[in-house]
């Protein structure tokens, strides 16, 4: 059986990961970070590969409302449209 680092000739890969959070602190926890890289060595202790990653929470500037505000007149919106359909179809 192949190694999950690639075919059989390969020698098989450590993943190290550094992970950092929200207030610019290192952290253990995956969940909590927002940032950090993941680095892969090969059995020689040489880096095969480096990955990184950052997210990033944005405002839609274009609502003049929040998000969720928003998301709950859609919602109303889709039950008017909803009961307007269930009207016709009764009415006719």
């Amino acid at each position: 059986m192949a190694p999950a680092g690639g075919p059989k000739d390969e020698p098989p890969t450590t993943r190290v990961a550094t992970y950092t959070d929200a207030e610019g602190l290192p952290t253990e926890d995956a969940a909590a970070a927002v940032r950090g890289d993941l680095r892969d060595y090969n059995a020689h202790g040489h880096l095969q590969r480096r990955t990184w990653f950052f997210l990033q929470e944005r405002e839609m500037h274009r609502l003049p409302i929040g998000e969720h505000a928003f998301l709950v007149w859609v919602l109303v919106f889709l039950m008017l449209v909803w009961l307007g359909i269930g009207l016709v179809l009764i009415l006719t």
